[in-house]
């Protein structure tokens, strides 16, 4: 397994999306604008921390987790990824960070990735997902629960 670069000067605040597809660069451009734009109803300004650096090409999830660790505030790490780049709506990878080590047992671990430690949302949910988890407002869980629920297993930012 290889060691990715260090991800630094991210702003607490901001969504972090690391992007490991690299053969369309176009895509990519739709993606990052798809990022930017205003979200909740255009009333708050997007904040992103893209990773962009060929180093982290088809990088797997169990590369990314070790290398986004250090960051304490980080709860969510989404990826642009093959299926983000060749897909229509552009839906990223949403995944946890989330270790059985943070929680008091198996049971509550368990409770906690139900739905599994990952799910796919399009570019507008990111930044819902980000911040709701980064108050503690809503769960992964729950996020993981409403793509399940979507006939393409996607979240979908109302």
């Amino acid at each position: 397994m290889r060691t990715l670069p260090a991800v630094t000067d991210r702003k607490e605040f901001d969504a972090l999306v690391v992007r490991t597809d690299y053969e369309d660069d176009r895509a990519w451009q739709d993606v990052t604008a798809a990022l930017m734009a205003p979200w909740g109803d255009g009333v708050y300004e997007a904040c992103v921390h893209f990773v962009d650096d060929p180093a982290w090409a088809d990088a797997a999830v169990d590369e990314i987790l070790p290398a986004v660790s250090a960051d304490e505030n980080l709860a969510v790490v989404f990826l642009a990824d093959r299926t983000t780049m060749r897909t229509e709506s552009h839906p990223l990878l949403a995944i946890t960070t989330l270790t059985r080590e943070e929680c008091a047992d198996d049971e509550e671990y368990e409770q906690l990735t139900e739905f599994g430690t990952e799910f796919r949302t399009t570019p507008a949910g990111v930044h819902d997902v980000h911040a709701n988890l980064s108050i503690g407002n809503v769960g992964f869980e729950e996020y993981a629960a409403w793509a399940h629920d979507d006939a393409e297993g996607i979240y979908r930012s109302a």
